[in-house]
């Protein structure tokens, strides 16, 4: 009875061994069904001097997943990979358009592997242009100008304009204090009579953004003694 048992208890060890070497290659091949495919098709745009943050998504084959950056490839400055959360985070500090590969690895055996380019812009976050450049008419210097913020947040912005004279005087065309609100632009007219000589015209505009996280800084100026007011 016993011997009867042992061999029963044998027999069914050795069916349940053999249907786990059945199903373990179903097993993995369904494991293996899904491709593996990187979700992410485009990058949102960076702005320089803000903080930025970019998830990268993928499905199919086996996670975890190892994200690489492609060699020879690099990211804009300021910005790294986080290989194993799948990020891409930093502040820019330089703006232009960056072109680079990512690769994207599964934990298979072997490991299923793909890749894709992308294209990441980052822009200026604040910048300065004359809507109308600085003039003389009569005694006065005028003109006006745009100053636009590029960002998604909100900044408290201070813009001075000054007319600076050959021996480095200078005369206050126009001062502004206000909040510009993200991816807005505001027109500035300036004008004062600052005597005469001849002079070059600078803004400066300060941007400072919530919590203290960041400062952007733009600035723009005409060429020296450009602009003459005579003394009639």
């Amino acid at each position: 009875m016993l011997r009867s048992q042992v061999s029963r208890s044998l027999l069914l060890c050795s069916m349940a061994w053999l249907m786990a070497c059945v199903l373990m290659p179903a097993r993995l091949q369904a494991w293996q069904s899904a491709p593996l495919t990187i979700q992410t098709s485009s990058l949102p745009t960076a702005a320089a001097g803000i903080s930025y943050t970019a998830p990268l998504q993928a499905t199919g084959g086996l996670s975890p997943y190892t994200w690489e950056l492609a060699a020879g490839d690099h990211l804009p400055p300021g910005l790294r990979l986080r290989r194993h959360a799948g990020q891409l985070v930093g502040v820019p500090t330089k703006s232009g358009e960056y072109r680079f590969t990512l690769t994207l690895s599964d934990v298979n055996a072997p490991p299923a592997t793909i890749q894709r380019e992308f294209k990441l812009v980052v822009v200026a976050g604040l910048t300065v242009e004359w809507s109308q450049p600085p003039h003389v008419s009569a005694k006065s210097i005028a003109g006006s100008l745009i100053v636009a913020n590029h960002t998604d947040q909100a900044a408290s912005l201070t813009v001075i304009v000054v007319a600076v004279n050959e021996i480095g005087r200078a005369t206050a065309l126009g001062y502004q204090h206000f909040t510009i609100q993200p991816q807005a632009e505001q027109e500035i007219p300036f004008g004062a009579e600052p005597g005469p000589g001849s002079y070059l015209v600078r803004v400066d505009a300060v941007a400072h953004f919530p919590g203290g996280k960041a400062t952007l800084r733009a600035s723009k100026q005409t060429p020296d003694g450009g602009l003459v007011v005579s003394q009639i």
